[in-house]
């Protein structure tokens, strides 16, 4: 199990109490509102949509709120229109980092995350610099209550790549046109699906063995991903669990 997983995992499961509610809302609208407008407006027919109203949902964001975004991505209703723009660049020790955001002015979003990475030890990076040590996947987390054997058995029948013992969770890996259509097939059998989303998951990794150089790792990120217009942040460091806890604690 890599540092990163568990840490993605941790923060996934903290991210509603940590943050403002009206903030994670609003970056969950935006999802909603792109999505909507660049495949249009039918969850049915936009795979892409249907995950971004699905993990707002999760996220108790009401249903009529979602359906605004949804008719202001489509056009039904006004609103400021947000364009995805992804930046690429290094954290300390090497670490390879992807910022996705969305946002409704490119130029000011790219000037802020340029500043985060330069005064926090890290730098940006050109287009596609870090981006091939990375793959696009479904990732679907579950309680660790289902038993390996009960839930290997379910992942193969719904047709997930791969199951990973993330610690406080399990982690089931589809390819990403296939999360929806996984995550029906997990909940058919009485599985609880905890989160269900697309991410950027690392192909190589890097050791950060050192609790000084782990903590100024996970500041630029944890910075990175308090950006009004960062929709996610991924990275590919591999930090030793005794020093992630010392960290995290």
């Amino acid at each position: 199990m890599s540092g990163h997983s568990k840490w993605a995992t941790t923060k996934h499961q903290k991210g509603a109490k940590d943050k403002a509610r009206g903030k994670l809302f609003a970056k969950l609208i935006r999802q909603v509102e792109v999505a909507a407008r660049e495949g249009g407006g039918d969850v049915n027919a936009n795979a892409t949509l249907r995950t971004m109203f699905q993990k707002a949902r999760d996220a108790s964001v009401p249903l009529e709120t979602i359906e605004r975004a949804v008719k202001r991505g489509t056009g039904e209703l006004e609103g400021v229109r947000y364009e995805a723009v992804s930046y690429e660049g290094y954290a300390p020790s090497g670490v390879a980092v992807i910022v996705e955001c969305l946002t409704d002015n490119r130029n000011r979003t790219g000037a802020e995350i340029r500043t985060i990475f330069s005064r926090n030890g890290g730098s940006m990076a050109e287009p596609g610099a870090v981006s091939w040590q990375f793959e696009r996947k479904g990732v679907l987390t579950l309680d660790r209550s289902t038993s390996e054997d009960e839930l290997m058995a379910a992942v193969v029948d719904a047709g997930a790549e791969d199951l990973r013992d993330e610690g406080e969770a399990w982690a089931v890996y589809t390819p990403p046109n296939e999360l929806a259509a996984v995550r029906s097939a997990l909940e058919a059998t009485g599985l609880q699906v905890r989160s269900a989303e697309i991410q950027m998951v690392p192909t190589t990794t890097v050791e950060v063995a050192d609790e000084v150089a782990a903590r100024k790792v996970l500041h630029l990120l944890e910075l990175l991903d308090e950006q009004d217009d960062v929709n996610a942040v991924w990275s590919n460091f591999d930090i030793p669990d005794t020093i992630l806890e010392q960290v995290s604690a």
